[in-house]
């Protein structure tokens, strides 16, 4: 959410933003909704105030008469007030809702475009394996191996279901481990996040409502998310942070649920898009100050680079155009991995900033050092997405024989060479 005064002052910039990021908003409404708002506002205010000298009159007039006539001015008044604060509420919720829907602005480094196909490339790292035999896409070699069991996953789970298993579900904690223990050791606060969370949480990451329909409800006010990064966000929500305190680093544990809406004819098979999975995230909260933001995305960004290169698995970073940006990001790098059995590039890790974005929904805050209350920046990335990771890893890593080759840092996890039958 930006700032109602900052929107009035940069009515241009706010638009453009919106522009690049190819989302229909838009500013003059919301201003004209704002201008009504105000006066109405002030309005219901001034009612009130005459209402409260009038009753206070009514009990010093003697004359019956004279206090029958005021009783019928206050009638009137009282009517008058409740019509206008009746609209006074309609007003606030338009205000509101417009309020939700104004995308933040990308930062001027961000590219034009309108799909990921326009992103853009910015980094390539590893070289792509070639193999003297045709390799297998991953859901051949899980099958081959009993690494999962995917008709039984749909039996008891539904469409995508899945069952990880034997050298599978190894793989799995192995990766979960070694990450885990990775940014512990850089001072990330480790999390085992809830994925049952409340709808106030999804409004302030920007997740509702522009994207319910990914989100499973499964209560009154209540959805099943898709990151650690809503629960996490929530975590300092309508608190005030030391600024010594700062900045906040978190790496979380969760659950992940995504119903994939209008996806059902992409990657069908396998585990890279599932409606449920596991996910390790860095969450970051720091000062209000771009040039720390800046700083500390491209920290998150090169964590996760350093991973995937002591993994040994190919990726390439792209810079997000602003088509492929959120609502609420000012700028996204996605780390990409390669499938060989696709001869292309997936997206396995998201690195975001924000600026107060969310803070300001979420109401996050830190005093400065000049004692003046200020939103907190958040920032997050990926760290271990399992199920698309894994499916890089083995796809990578095969062998003639269908076996999956260790790198060569899982293997204190894995305890031996190779995944798979031998």
């Amino acid at each position: 959410m930006l700032d109602i005064k900052f929107i009035k002052e940069n009515a241009d910039l706010v638009r453009e933003g919106a522009q690049k990021k190819h989302i229909d908003f838009d500013v003059t409404a919301l201003l004209d909704t704002d201008q009504k708002r105000l006066e109405l506002l002030s309005l219901v205010e001034t009612l009130r105030a005459e209402q409260n000298v009038v009753s206070d009159s009514i009990m010093q007039i003697a004359d019956p008469i004279e206090r029958t006539a005021v009783i019928e001015k206050m009638r009137t008044l009282k009517e008058h007030l409740r019509v206008k604060e009746d609209e006074l509420r309609i007003i606030m919720k338009l205000w509101q809702d417009f309020m939700l829907r104004v995308p933040n602005i990308p930062d001027m480094t961000v590219p034009e475009g309108e799909t990921d196909e326009e992103n853009k490339e910015i980094k390539t790292w590893g070289e792509k394996p070639s193999f003297v035999f045709e390799p297998k896409d991953h859901v051949a070699l899980l099958e081959q191996n009993d690494m999962a069991d995917f008709e039984r996953g749909v039996k008891v789970s539904g469409f995508r279901g899945y069952f990880m298993k034997n050298d599978g579900s190894i793989l799995f904690f192995a990766l979960w481990n070694y990450f885990m223990n990775y940014f512990i050791e850089q001072g990330y606060v480790p999390l085992i996040a809830p994925s049952l969370v409340r709808k106030e949480s999804f409004v302030g990451t920007g997740f509702l409502p522009q994207s319910e329909e990914d989100l499973y409800k499964v209560g009154e006010n209540e959805y099943l998310a898709g990151t650690a990064e809503v629960a996490t966000m929530g975590y300092y929500m309508d608190e005030v942070i030391p600024r010594e305190d700062l900045p906040k680093k978190f790496i979380s544990f969760s659950p992940c649920f995504r119903a994939e809406a209008g996806k059902h004819g992409k990657d069908v098979k396998g585990i890279i898009s599932v409606h449920e999975f596991f996910k390790i995230e860095q969450v970051l909260l720091c000062e209000a100050s771009h040039e720390e933001s800046v700083r500390l995305h491209e920290e998150i960004t090169a964590h996760v680079e350093h991973l995937m290169q002591e993994l040994g698995i190919p990726y390439r970073v792209v810079l997000n155009c602003g088509g492929d940006l959120g609502l609420g990001q000012v700028k996204k790098y996605d780390i990409e991995a390669w499938m060989p059995s696709q001869q292309a590039y997936r997206e396995t890790h998201s690195s975001s900033y924000f600026h107060d974005f969310q803070t300001r929904r979420l109401n996050i805050r830190y005093k400065d050092a000049d004692g003046k209350l200020r939103y907190v920046h958040s920032l997050n990335n990926t760290a271990c997405a399992t199920s698309r990771l894994p499916a890089a890893l083995m796809e990578n890593f095969q062998q003639a024989d269908g076996t999956i080759k260790v790198p060569e840092v899982l293997k204190k996890y894995i305890g031996k060479d190779f995944l798979g039958k031998k």
